[in-house]
């Protein structure tokens, strides 16, 4: 599947998927949360991830990069 977007759609939506991914790697680094809701909230970070690779810079991609150690932001 497709879209075109213009490039302030594509900022707005740069924008959501740093939010989105910024509220999953805090969340998954919260120790109370284990099992099956974590097995989700990682499955939706890689998917969050791989969309936000096709719109965002290498430089701004590596913020995001899960780190097992840290769940930070950069």
């Amino acid at each position: 599947m497709g879209f075109l977007f213009n490039q302030k759609e594509c900022q707005e939506l740069q924008y959501l998927l740093r939010r989105e991914l910024e509220e999953l790697l805090l969340d998954l680094g919260d120790k109370r949360i284990d099992g099956m809701i974590r097995m989700a909230m990682e499955e939706r970070y890689t998917t969050v991830f791989k969309m936000y690779g096709r719109l965002a810079s290498p430089t701004e991609l590596a913020k995001y990069v899960r780190n097992k150690t840290s769940h930070t932001v950069h």
